[in-house]
């Protein structure tokens, strides 16, 4: 049996376990405002996903991760379906996410909809990565 819900307190451990980036007060404001997600097979937590609002209006997926256990089956798909449509009912019309252009879940994100809308390159000496692709599907 699958569950998708908003992330709580009791799942920290769960969630870094998944996520090392995220500060813990910014963890606390998943919780607080509802802008996370933890996907539960039979009551054990499998993946997460998570947000925050871009130009402080638009839904933006910050982070999508099932654990390489249950990768497959359409669990990152369920996850990001359940969040647009908490997203739609909530008035948001468009929504966005990024990824590497070397990383793979630029097929996955296009499969769902989602089509290529910009990009940069962090170059500074420390923080350098391969260009972040900005993807956005309306809903």
């Amino acid at each position: 049996m699958l569950n998708i819900r908003y992330v709580q307190q009791e799942d920290k451990d769960f969630w870094y376990s998944l996520d090392r980036h995220l500060p813990e007060q910014e963890f606390d404001n998943k919780v607080s405002h509802q802008r996370g997600y933890v996907l539960l097979e039979e009551h054990t937590p499998i993946g997460l996903l998570r947000y925050n609002l871009f130009w402080d209006n638009t839904p933006f997926c910050t982070m999508l991760f099932v654990d390489c256990n249950h990768h497959g089956k359409g669990y990152g798909k369920m996850l990001m379906e359940h969040w647009e449509m908490d997203m739609k009912a909530r008035g948001y019309g468009i929504l966005l996410t990024s990824t590497q252009v070397d990383e793979e879940a630029q097929h996955f994100y296009r499969k769902l909809g989602y089509k290529d809308c910009g990009g940069f390159v962090i170059d500074v000496p420390g923080y350098e990565q391969p260009m972040e692709l900005f993807m956005i599907k309306a809903i």
